[in-house]
């Protein structure tokens, strides 16, 4: 083995370079041990969903449901198949096809993983090369920037506003790296379509035309795919549906939609899915097949059983207006603790779990900056902004951090943004 291609730790342990690719300390580690060693703190930063909420009932039945007859709890317990379970294939289609007025899907389009994020690693190690670029918004979830750090892969941020990433920013970034002879490391244009993680803004409609057009037109070399994140498109709390990105791409050659059941339903269940184009199918099965022969049948079987009998639903009705009061009251105590403290911009989210603030120039939110120690002190979490930029493209907005509502109730979203605050005045 090449020198380069392995890195030497004090144990000497002989580690990959794909395992030094991912970097440092994950900012949620460093939040994690801020929150330990300060147990009465506000987290206004962990992207957990509602504690209070989980689904305790509705499992309880789907359990009762599938302990009463041996035969499919015994089959539930054994292993499935890669693709994944077909009943809740089905479900996860009709869904679909429901939501976005579409012609039916096809079932061997769609493969079931352990949550959106497998899904999205698994294609993008399916079509990424170390060096390999994919085009982002600016901001953009930080969890899949690690995943393209793993990789070896670029990441380039490209400008969003209160719409979510703009369509004229990523042409004119992708004409930028033609003109620099890098068309071919091209590979994705990645988007979270509903109720973005961080900004908490949703891409309208004629974007999402827009920005499937793009993606075909300047598909010459070879595919480029829109890696449509829908993690929180359930989560919608004012106002009307969105058809799918997904559904803009007639042919269904170029967009790869991810869903999941994790934020609508229970992380600990963990059921994501994805609908592919013919051509990643194979290698993403392939891919999946070599590191897990499946996502656990359990839990498919669970939540086909949750979702066909109409417990989802009905869950969901009560999860939503919970969500509703959760961002009601978090938008009024920014309106209320930050913005007389300092002019502060925040997306109106209609939905999701995230308020992304942008303050004054000049202030930075990093964590060794002066707003986050003071933060710390004053009791409250955030997430720095900083985190959520790709190394490429738009440089970082140092002055934004994100807010969440998952886990704190009403009290601790009031408590820690008036804590919050006090930490901004204190360092103006």
């Amino acid at each position: 083995m090449e020198a380069e291609s392995v890195v030497e730790t004090g144990n000497r342990t002989r580690l990959s370079r794909r395992a030094s690719w991912a970097g440092g300390e994950p900012i949620a580690n460093i939040l994690m041990a801020k929150a330990l060693a300060n147990p009465d703190i506000v987290s206004l930063a962990a992207g957990f969903v509602d504690q209070q909420s989980l689904p305790v009932e509705p499992t309880k039945k789907a359990l009762d449901h599938l302990f009463a007859d041996r035969t499919a709890a015994l089959a539930a317990l054994q292993y499935g198949t890669t693709i994944g379970y077909p009943p809740l294939r089905e479900v996860i289609a009709a869904r679909m096809a429901e939501a976005d007025r579409s012609r039916p899907i096809d079932l061997d389009r769609i493969v079931v993983t352990a949550g959106s994020n497998q899904l999205l690693y698994l294609v993008a190690d399916s079509i990424l090369d170390p060096g390999d670029i994919v085009i982002c918004g600016a901001p953009t979830y930080f969890v899949f920037l690690g995943t393209l750090q793993n990789l070896g892969a670029r990441a380039v941020g490209v400008a969003c506003d209160d719409e979510g990433i703009i369509p004229e920013a990523v042409e004119s970034q992708l004409a930028h790296l033609a003109a620099r002879g890098e068309s071919a490391r091209v590979k994705a244009i990645y988007v979270t379509t509903y109720f973005d993680n961080p900004s908490g803004s949703t891409v309208s409609a004629d974007r999402r035309a827009k920005l499937v057009e793009i993606a075909k037109r300047y598909s010459k070399e070879h595919t480029i795919y829109v890696l449509e994140d829908m993690a929180y498109r359930e989560l919608r709390y004012y106002g009307d549906d969105v058809p799918s990105l997904y559904s803009f791409d007639a042919e269904r050659t170029h967009v790869v939609a991810a869903g999941t059941f994790s934020k609508s339903f229970s992380p600990g269940i963990r059921v994501g899915w994805g609908i592919l184009p013919d051509a990643l199918m194979e290698p993403v099965l392939s891919l999946k097949g070599n590191i897990d022969f499946g996502s656990p049948n359990w839990n498919q079987t669970l939540m086909h059983l949750v979702v066909a009998h109409g417990w989802f639903d009905e869950h969901l009705e009560k999860l939503r207006a919970t969500y509703r009061t959760k961002i009601d009251t978090m938008l009024e105590a920014v309106d209320r603790h930050i913005a007389p403290v300092a002019p502060v911009h925040s997306i109106r989210p209609t939905g999701g779990l995230y308020v992304w603030l942008t303050l004054p120039e000049g202030i930075d939110t990093g964590v060794e900056s002066p707003l986050f120690q003071a933060a710390v002190e004053e009791g409250v979490l955030y997430v720095p902004g900083g985190y959520c930029y790709p190394a490429e493209g738009c440089p970082a907005a140092r002055n934004t951090l994100r807010l969440t509502i998952g886990m704190p109730d009403c009290e601790a979203i009031e408590r820690g943004t008036a804590a919050l605050g006090r930490a901004l005045q204190r360092v103006l």
